[in-house]
């Protein structure tokens, strides 16, 4: 359904090692480097996720009720990426586990990036 979705920093640098992290750890890979911007998406594929300084020159900011969720193949690929995303800076907004609440499998974590956006990272399949 969806083309592709950027996300917005204030400090490219800081935030690429936080994505650098999660996007491995998630099996993605980086397809496309400028100087205000970075593109990941799956091998083979296209960016589809794309994190960068606004173009409008205005400083990066949090929308309120906004998260990007992102797929994870094994719940293993759910803790790593948490973990490499904490180990980048990014903080804890609802460590890994279950969420039976939104269906029986659904087991995803939380974590805020460095400029305050916040992520999930989910795995919907059984163990």
């Amino acid at each position: 359904m969806f083309s592709h979705v950027t996300i917005g920093t204030n400090d490219l640098a800081k935030a690429r090692s936080l994505y650098d992290g999660v996007t491995t750890a998630l099996g993605l890979v980086c397809h496309a480097e400028f100087p205000n911007a970075v593109g990941y998406g799956p091998a083979g594929g296209k960016p589809q996720l794309w994190i960068g300084n606004p173009l409008d020159k205005k400083a990066a900011s949090v929308g309120n009720g906004i998260t990007i969720g992102l797929v994870a193949a094994t719940r293993a690929a759910v803790d790593a990426a948490y973990k490499a995303g904490l180990a980048a800076g990014g903080k804890d907004e609802g460590a890994p586990g279950l969420r039976p609440h939104y269906h029986p499998n659904y087991y995803g974590a939380y974590l805020r990036d460095l400029d305050g956006n916040k992520l999930c990272i989910v795995c919907h399949r059984p163990a």
